[in-house]
């Protein structure tokens, strides 16, 4: 990943053709001022698709892709579609449109579909499905095309669904080359075939007895270890939304070659202290460039009133005046960081 400044992105859910205006009113007046230069946006199947309208799920449309698009480009903003890979393909046993429109895809076709946590947390579809590469990749064209991309967001966190005992594909299989396969076979696509820079949530590659992390910031049964099957140059969105006692995945990553851009929610310390520490093992491995930013998560609903609230609201609405001050400061020690960086080149 080449960056002439910093990464600053913020990350929201969005499929809706009726919130087109407000979103462009906030990448305006809210984003860019704050010096946001990536946005993800993460649609998934809320987007009118035209090669599979069968598995359409919002009432995103290319038109609005579109002008989305160009307001991120005429304010010096990269815009990274995101669609949510293998797992993540509905909440508990209730399947996205994607699963019902081909629940021949489904990992898990045996747990009911109103099943809850802790039976299950959601859907996958399966890795080894012969015909699942195709459909998934004509909707990332889609989007591509769609956003004029020229970088795409895969997903895979939280998959726990794989390998199922009951699939007659992947039963018995390691877990750990199935989820490496599904991540090289979107590179082949996205990368070699498309031409585009490949982004991924990280949890799913973290040892979570080796680095003392829980089970979904971490893996606890066997897919870790398809960090050493995949790419290093996939962008790892590294996320941890609580503070904690240490972050070394932050360093594992950089070890392992990738860059990595460290992922907070709403809880200020708790972001400020991601940013410090990951800022710090970066150093420590003389690999400044391999930690170029921050992402600032949401996960909330989306509506007409949230877009309102945001675009509407005082500097600092929440009183995090000192917080937010430390934050911005790292931002800046890694803006000279990054300038020494491309004064070398």
């Amino acid at each position: 990943m080449n960056v002439a400044e910093p990464v600053r992105a913020f990350h929201l859910r969005f499929g809706s053709h009726d919130l087109v205006d407000p979103l462009k009113e906030l990448i305006e007046k809210v984003l860019a001022p704050k010096g946001i230069n990536h946005l993800l946006l993460e649609c998934n199947t809320s987007f009118v698709f035209t090669s599979h309208p069968e598995v359409t799920g919002g009432t995103l449309t290319k038109q609005d892709a579109r002008e989305i698009a160009a307001v991120c480009k005429n304010n010096g903003i990269r815009l990274i579609p995101l669609f949510q890979c293998l797992g993540h393909q509905g909440w508990g046993g209730a399947p996205n449109s994607i699963l019902k429109a081909y629940p021949e895809f489904d990992e898990t076709p045996h747990v009911p579909l109103d099943a809850k946590w802790p039976e299950i947390f959601c859907r996958s579809w399966c890795p080894e499905h012969p015909d699942v590469n195709q459909l998934i990749f004509e909707l990332m064209d889609e989007l591509i095309d769609a956003f004029r991309a020229d970088a795409f967001h895969v997903g895979m966190d939280e998959v726990y669904e794989i390998a199922d005992d009951n699939c007659p594909r992947c039963k018995g299989k390691d877990r750990a080359e199935l989820f490496g396969k599904a991540v090289n076979d979107m590179y082949s696509h996205l990368v070699n075939d498309r031409g585009v820079e490949m982004f991924m949530w990280g949890d799913r590659l973290n040892d979570s007895e080796k680095m003392g992390y829980n089970k979904w910031e971490g893996d606890t049964f066997g897919t870790h270890r398809a960090i050493d099957l995949i790419p290093k140059d996939i962008v790892i969105m590294e996320w941890h939304y609580e503070k904690l006692d240490s972050y070394p995945s932050i360093g594992n990553f950089i070890e392992k070659g990738f860059t990595v851009i460290p992922a907070c929610w709403f809880k200020t310390d708790a972001a400020v202290d991601l940013l410090k520490e990951s800022k710090r093992q970066a150093q420590d491995q003389r690999a400044e460039d391999k930690m170029p930013g921050m992402i600032v998560t949401s996960w909330n609903n989306w509506e007409k009133e949230s877009f309102e609230r945001f675009i509407n609201m005082a500097p600092n609405p929440f009183g995090y005046d000192e917080q937010l001050e430390e934050l911005d400061e790292l931002y800046r020690t890694i803006d000279v960081i990054t300038k020494k960086l491309s004064n070398r080149m």
